[in-house]
């Protein structure tokens, strides 16, 4: 074989190599939106969540306060 079919040959098997590595690099950049695209999902469902805590935090402070409000009543009554 003279040197150029061997670098005919070994240009050919880069070229393969290059084209699977193509493929695998695109494969990896379609994982990664996908990735991406749950990431969001899962941060828009934390932010729902905490909003909804917030609430009934919220919610659970105000029967807090008016269950002390009426045991402050009930005491004063009762003197």
């Amino acid at each position: 074989m003279e040197d150029y079919e061997l670098i005919a040959q070994k240009l050919s098997d880069l070229s393969q190599h290059v084209g699977g590595l193509e493929n695998r690099i695109s494969d990896v950049l379609n994982r990664v939106a996908e990735v991406e695209k749950v990431n969001a999902r899962l941060e828009d469902a934390a932010l729902i969540t905490s909003r909804a805590l917030a609430e009934v935090s919220g919610h659970w402070d105000a029967v807090s306060e008016a269950m002390r409000r009426r045991d402050t009543t009930q005491e004063a009554r009762e003197q």
